[in-house]
């Protein structure tokens, strides 16, 4: 229940409760009754139950009985509808946290839909979460969906290559899609039923073939993971270069740890930075952060990239450091003063 409704309720409780005492006190006034039988009264006075008296009423004391049962009908009554209301809404908790986060969010943008929530969706929205990310999931396992309604992302209950599913789930207004569904003809059609919903979607789909992989890109996906050829990968080279592996592993794309790999995109460069080059930044002395590639506005990827290459607003910087190193780097880049670790003049190196 909500605030309003428990103040609702423990005042209906005073006014109850204070009506029982003008009831007992009532009674052992005017008619004398002690304790026992004057509580007994008020009880089946109040209630109406209209067992017998406990002990014969005066005339005074009929009138008394009349004006506590016209004052109290309505207080009982209604006492007892935002009780009954509160144990109804608690008995319901399990569904009424989900059907909170529908409404607040049944209009989303900008987020990513997930398709299937096996073991690799599972792992994708923890990637997600870690991030930040708004995510919507789609899977049609309904015991699955139910017993995940109180995490704090939605799901939606259906199979993805309905239309009316992905409508659900804000496909017109999303960003990216990621369908893991084992069966690749299932992601097919979901990504077929997206690209015709969304034509601007950034859409990511698992394949378990690489011929599957030559027609789910035919079919608009803009990239496609193969998990057994990552996984082989990663293994064959715990082998071959196992200190390297150990190395990246202490790399993250997460902001909970010391070391971050991030990219840093270059969309808020004021006019007066524009065309400059990475030299001219200093971003290195002044923030600490390390730039290990680029992509240009063309699309082009550069790995560690000269201090020569300029910076223009559909540019995009691959960096390594520390997550207080790059959110100084982000200031510079978009001409924010920040004074950096040394204010000795620029080396061109």
């Amino acid at each position: 229940m909500d605030n309003q409704s428990n103040r609702n309720l423990i005042l209906a409780g005073i006014y109850l409760f204070a009506i029982f005492i003008t009831g007992i006190l009532g009674y052992i006034i005017i008619d004398g009754y002690n304790f026992i039988n004057a509580l007994y009264m008020t009880v089946i006075t109040i209630s109406t139950v209209g067992f017998k008296e406990a002990q014969p009423l005066s005339d005074a004391g009929k009138l008394f009985t009349a004006f506590l049962i016209l004052g109290s009908l309505g207080i009982l009554t209604y006492f007892i509808t935002l009780l009954t209301k509160s144990l109804f809404q608690r008995q319901m908790s399990f569904f009424y946290p989900a059907f909170n986060k529908r409404k607040r969010k049944s209009k989303m943008e900008n987020h990513v839909v997930v398709i299937g929530y096996g073991r690799n969706g599972d792992q994708v929205v923890k990637e997600l979460m870690a991030f930040g990310a708004s995510i919507v999931v789609v899977d049609e396992n309904h015991e699955l969906v139910i017993s995940n309604m109180g995490m704090s992302i939605r799901f939606i209950e259906g199979n993805a290559t309905d239309d009316d599913v992905l409508i659900k789930a804000d496909i017109k207004t999303a960003r990216s899609l990621i369908t893991t569904l084992p069966n690749d003809a299932d992601n097919l059609f979901v990504v077929l039923t997206a690209r015709a919903l969304n034509p601007a979607l950034k859409i990511v789909s698992r394949a378990s073939s690489d011929s599957a992989e030559k027609k789910l890109r035919m079919a608009g996906v803009d990239s496609v993971v193969l998990p057994e050829r990552v996984g082989g990968a990663h293994m064959a080279t715990l082998v071959a270069q196992p200190d390297l592996v150990e190395f990246l592993e202490h790399l993250t794309l997460h902001s909970d740890t010391a070391t971050l790999l991030m990219e840093v995109p270059c969309h808020e460069l004021p006019d007066h930075l524009r065309n400059k080059s990475l030299w001219e930044f200093e971003i290195r002395r002044r923030s600490g952060a390390n730039i290990i590639g680029m992509k240009t506005a063309a699309g082009e990827l550069i790995l560690n990239p000269s201090p020569d290459m300029k910076l223009i607003p559909e540019s995009k910087l691959f960096v390594l450091g520390s997550q207080e190193q790059i959110e100084n780097m982000k200031k510079i880049i978009k001409g924010e003063e920040f004074s950096g670790l040394s204010e000795s003049k620029p080396v061109k190196n």
